[in-house]
């Protein structure tokens, strides 16, 4: 584990990566700007019975990873969500979802994770969180080459999208995404399937962020579609950090990591939910995790 971290580490300089922790220098708010605070280093979003608010990148990026911490609403923040998240646009696009749902007061924390590949959704898996995400900044992370797609926390990974094309199943791998976050209300749906409201009497709700990291194939507006895969894939001219082989797949620690996550904090997986899916989706079917 100390080698990879050592290597990626080492190659983020290389050819095509950005990285920053600075807000401004990566990100710009896109609503509600009124709902902005910045205390320091410090940025915070919040929601009230008036608006949400969210912010967006600057430009967009294929492969790499893309990092935020995060510390979520504190208290009785059942009804919202905050939201981290990346993008395409367009009705065929593709996006990668952190979700996090809020709780009645003592109750777990939930994350729903999502993909969108070609503008097919519907792959929801939801967590319980093993630890306080109200009291301590955490680290968000998206992880995507072209050979998978990881979700971590923490760098734990605990999920993995693999490539699986030559099963025939379409993989995100030629639309440079957007990097976004925002904080909204959805208690139609998000606390124990809309039966626990938002309770505007604890607002405003507030989100703090930091650490916002880049390590990615920057896609100018002025690249093609079709030059956009080229650039940002490994080339006899070009070597990029994401594509070494390393970390093609997980390792043998990482892979015991997402098992337990799985086998201990997992709440829902549409792989199982057989009442949505009465034929077992294909990726499913594939997937080794």
């Amino acid at each position: 584990m100390a080698a990879l971290v050592a290597l990626l580490v080492g190659l983020v300089v290389l050819v095509g990566s950005v990285s920053s922790a600075k807000f401004d220098e990566l990100f710009q708010p896109s609503w509600a700007l009124d709902h902005f605070a910045y205390e320091g280093e410090l940025l915070k979003l919040k929601l009230d019975n008036y608006s949400g608010a969210g912010f967006q990148s600057k430009n967009k990026y294929l492969f790499g990873k893309v990092t935020i911490q995060i510390k979520l609403i504190e208290g009785d923040s059942a009804g919202t969500v905050t939201a981290f998240y990346m993008s395409s646009e367009g009705p065929t696009h593709n996006e990668f979802d952190f979700e996090f749902l809020g709780n009645s007061t003592g109750e777990p924390y939930s994350v729903q994770t999502n993909l969108y590949v070609n503008g097919v959704g519907n792959r929801e898996q939801r967590l319980n969180l093993w630890f306080d995400p109200t009291t301590e900044f955490h680290s968000y992370s998206i992880f995507w080459n072209e050979r998978h797609v990881v979700f971590m926390i923490d760098e734990t990974p605990i999920r993995v999208h693999a490539n699986l094309e030559e099963k025939g199943i379409p993989f995100p791998k030629d639309q440079a995404m957007g990097v976004y976050s925002s904080i909204w209300n959805a208690d139609d749906w998000a606390t124990q399937g809309g039966r626990v409201k938002t309770d505007w009497s604890h607002a405003p709700f507030v989100a703090t962020y930091k650490g916002f990291e880049i390590n990615a194939c920057e896609c100018p507006a002025s690249v093609t579609a079709d030059d956009i895969a080229k650039k940002c894939r490994s080339s006899t001219e070009k070597r990029y950090w994401w594509d070494e082989p390393v970390l093609s797949e997980l390792n043998l620690h990482q892979s015991h990591q997402l098992m337990w996550v799985r086998a201990n904090h997992m709440v829902y997986d549409y792989c199982s939910d057989t009442a949505r899916f009465p034929t077992v989706p294909t990726e499913c079917v594939h997937h080794h995790h």
